[in-house]
């Protein structure tokens, strides 16, 4: 079987890449700050968070593989022939969905009232987290940050379509890798950018940096997701 040209391969991230120049737009043409980047980077990881509930409902790869289980010498002999897996596998997702929502959901909140106390302006250091984020939310939806939120959902969903259901990674992703997935990408990502943006911050916010910090975050999320794709085992966050 031939495979697809290089362009098709890469169009998930090519589309993802598209998706994340918009931001250069905004710091051109709609006078972005570090803090609607760093924002509308935090609501990104909502979307993730979205996406990522999709492919738990997809996938269906064991938790361990099989042969592996009946070569294991430590187990019980009653405990090497695996139970039914479709059982084990969409049964653990009844607990592993809601704690996922849920864990997930508070994480992205403490990380966003973190981000928006520290970068919305001292006006906002004494709103509640849900306040803060919601007014911040909807003042850079209403200076052009809603293109970015647009093509990132359809980047991401995209992506979901073609790599994870299209090329078949939901077959050999497990759910408990696909929960873990998301906060890799967090850590690595979001330290990089939030460290970058108190630079900028301290340093007046000027334009250079900021697209300093934009063409950053391009080559980083590049690099984690062609490394999450060069490895189809575990599930991934892009």
């Amino acid at each position: 079987m031939e495979k697809p040209p290089s362009i098709l391969r890469h169009l998930p991230l090519a589309i993802l890449v598209a998706a994340n120049l918009i931001p250069i737009a905004g710091v051109l043409l709609w006078d972005w700050s570090v803090f609607e980047i760093v924002a509308l980077y935090w609501f990104e990881n909502v979307v993730i968070g979205a996406v990522n509930i999709l492919k738990l409902l997809a996938c269906t790869g064991d938790f361990r593989d099989p042969d592996d289980i009946r070569r294991d010498e430590g187990l019980p002999a009653y405990m090497r022939t695996p139970p039914a897996p479709g059982i084990v596998r969409h049964g653990a997702k009844i607990f592993l969905i809601p704690f996922f929502a849920f864990h997930y959901g508070m994480f992205c909140f403490v990380h966003g009232a973190f981000v928006f106390a520290l970068l919305g302006g001292k006006d906002r250091g004494t709103m509640e987290g849900g306040t803060l984020i919601g007014m911040g939310i909807s003042s850079i939806f209403h200076s052009g940050g809603k293109w970015f939120v647009i093509a990132i959902i359809a980047s991401h969903l995209f992506s979901f379509g073609w790599n994870f259901i299209g090329k078949g990674e939901y077959r050999r992703a497990s759910a408990a890798d696909v929960m873990k997935a998301p906060y890799g990408r967090i850590v690595v990502l979001h330290i990089a950018i939030i460290f970058g943006a108190f630079v900028i911050t301290a340093l007046g916010s000027p334009v250079f940096l900021l697209l300093i910090l934009i063409a950053g975050k391009i080559i980083l999320d590049a690099k984690l997701h062609l490394r999450s794709h060069r490895n189809p085992a575990p599930g991934h966050a892009a």
